[in-house]
């Protein structure tokens, strides 16, 4: 089936898209999932400037690499979150203006619906990101959560991504949710009642990652097959569940990269996700999409990781038989 292996540039836009194109070529990549963050997408100039999207066409071109997807994970977050000072950090100045909570959720809004318009002009069909979520902290039901509390939370999503995906159905694209804690949807049952919540919409699909399933105890394949026809880009990431009787599955408030993690990133093929049942599952459903690498692992030399894992991705995928196994013994065929 021969999908195109691309490096997700989320985690690399501390590099200009120039340096980490070129070595993405070098290590074998077809393409890159670009985000919107760094210079590697700006969605402000792809709005204000008529050639930008025609020049990072171009500038990706120079390299010989594809591009089927952006990102737009980091002011996805802000549109349903609860605003704090955390915030400030992940988004564009002109979005968060002056910290005014309910401001940030408005100019999030407005600059998802910027960045449907960008991906058409870009040519792409799908943006991937995240919803945010304004009842994730109550996850622990203590003190005990009223139903109506969490009802609330999935019609606020729906009010606020519905005009959101209004946009992404008029531009032609599909929003790909990074099913994930901290957003509306993190497990199978959530991700249901999230597509319910905006009434199945064509729009609204998701980007399926693994390594977020895997340490909650979700079995990834499963997800694939309860969510055929919303599986609009995949994300190959690991991880690895290192319960030793002093951690806890929830992290303990200790960075990433700690040994003393309850669980971690790894680099594909270094983890417990198991890949091939994953592409069995894929195959099943007829994805024939990108495979993006989402590179996380604190315990591994990127440059090493990206060059490693680019092969390991081409060596897991397979197309699916096109001729069961024992058609040869039936002799009305031969």
């Amino acid at each position: 089936m021969a999908r195109p292996v691309m490096m997700f540039t989320g985690q690399w836009a501390d590099l200009k898209l120039d340096d980490m194109a070129k070595a993405m070529r070098e290590f074998g990549f077809d393409g890159l999932e670009l985000a919107c963050w760094g210079d590697h997408f700006e969605v402000n100039r792809a709005s204000a400037e008529a050639d930008y999207c025609d020049q990072k066409r171009e500038q990706l071109e120079k390299y010989d690499l594809q591009c089927h997807a952006i990102s737009a994970h980091l002011v996805g977050q802000a549109v349903c979150d609860v605003i704090d000072e955390r915030h400030k950090s992940i988004l564009p100045d002109y979005v968060w203006g002056d910290g005014d909570p309910a401001g940030v959720n408005a100019r999030a809004a407005e600059e998802m619906k910027a960045t449907a318009r960008a991906a058409q002009k870009f040519g792409v069909s799908v943006v991937n990101g995240f919803t945010g979520s304004s009842i994730w902290h109550l996850l622990y039901s203590f003190p005990p959560v009223p139903p109506k509390m969490i009802d609330d939370g999935f019609q606020q999503f729906a009010d606020r991504w519905n005009p959101i995906l209004d946009v992404f159905g008029e531009c032609g694209v599909k929003f790909a949710l990074e099913v994930h804690p901290t957003e509306i949807a993190f497990d199978i049952y959530t991700a249901q009642r999230a597509l319910e919540a905006v009434g199945h919409r064509e729009e609204f699909g998701f980007n399926f990652d693994p390594s977020h399933l895997l340490w909650q105890g979700v079995d990834p394949v499963e997800f694939i097959r309860a969510f055929p026809d919303r599986i609009y880009n995949v994300h190959i990431k690991d991880a690895i569940v290192t319960l030793n009787g002093r951690s806890g599955i929830l992290g303990s408030h200790i960075d990433f990269g700690d040994h003393r993690r309850g669980w971690n990133f790894r680099s594909p093929g270094h983890g417990g996700v198991n890949f091939e049942e994953i592409i069995r599952a894929l195959n099943d459903i007829g994805y024939d999409g990108p495979l993006a690498i989402e590179w996380e692992d604190s315990g591994m030399d990127r440059m090493h990781g990206a060059q490693e894992s680019c092969q390991f991705v081409r060596e897991i995928d397979f197309a699916p038989s096109n001729v069961a196994f024992d058609a040869a013994f039936d002799k009305e065929k031969q």
